[in-house]
């Protein structure tokens, strides 16, 4: 397993590159300013888009994801193909990413867009990377907690691509693509930044990563110990 270390650790740090690039850029704030005004956002409250890029892309991706913890015990379609452990950690790596992502808004001081003072809220804009420092706002907003409804679905890639590999690839854009849609959505209604939005793609992706690594490296155990008794 420790052969195949760099590899993984690649597939988590190099994604970071152009995260990080952006960070640096600073450009989370123009961006926002292109949607909000002193008034607010405009798209904030508005009753079919908050309908149909907030309301039903939650409720269809959390019935996916109840589909996918039936189908660990109740197999159905192309879960019948896969083993019995593989479905488990395909539930289980979406299920964590999106947990992964509340648990962080749940310790984040930093405030949405929409509550920044010249949006016509109270907060002042603070960047994420200044830890401790409050921006005067509720805070609990990074990072892009909507936009897990789609990146949590990457978590899965790394079981399906031994498992599933002819699924694998377009699994993983259907998951990317749905959850930029959702995240450039929340964007324009003052929700997130584009930096939050960035940084739910990584960590949901760094969750199925680290699953994925986890669950191998007890298999190989197990192997390892049932040959060992086997030869005694």
């Amino acid at each position: 397993m420790f052969d195949v270390l760099p590899r993984r650790l690649a597939l988590v740090l190099l994604p970071l590159v152009p995260l990080l690039l952006w960070d640096a850029s600073g450009l989370d704030l123009p961006l926002a300013r292109l949607f909000g005004s002193a008034q607010g956002f405009a798209w904030r409250s508005h009753p079919g888009y908050v309908l149909l890029l907030h309301e039903v892309p939650r409720a269809l991706s959390m019935a996916a994801l109840l589909a996918l913890a039936w189908g660990a015990w109740r197999p159905w379609g192309f879960l019948r193909a896969m083993g019995a452990a593989d479905r488990r950690q395909l539930a289980f790596s979406v299920a964590l990413a999106m947990l992964s992502i509340t648990a962080l808004k749940r310790l984040a001081t930093t405030s949405c867009p929409w509550d920044l003072a010249e949006f016509g809220g109270v907060a002042h804009y603070v960047s994420h990377w200044i830890w401790g420092v409050r921006d005067g706002g509720p805070g609990h907003c990074f990072p892009a907690g909507h936009a897990s409804a789609g990146f949590g679905y990457v978590a899965g890639w790394f079981v399906l691509r031994r498992a599933a590999p002819r699924l694998a690839t377009r699994w993983l854009l259907a998951s990317l693509v749905l959850g930029c849609v959702l995240g450039l959505a929340q964007q324009v209604r003052g929700a997130h930044y584009m930096s939050h939005t960035l940084w739910t793609a990584w960590f949901c992706w760094a969750v199925g990563l680290l699953v994925d690594e986890a669950v191998q490296r007890w298999r190989s155990r197990t192997c390892a110990r049932d040959t060992n008794l086997n030869e005694t």
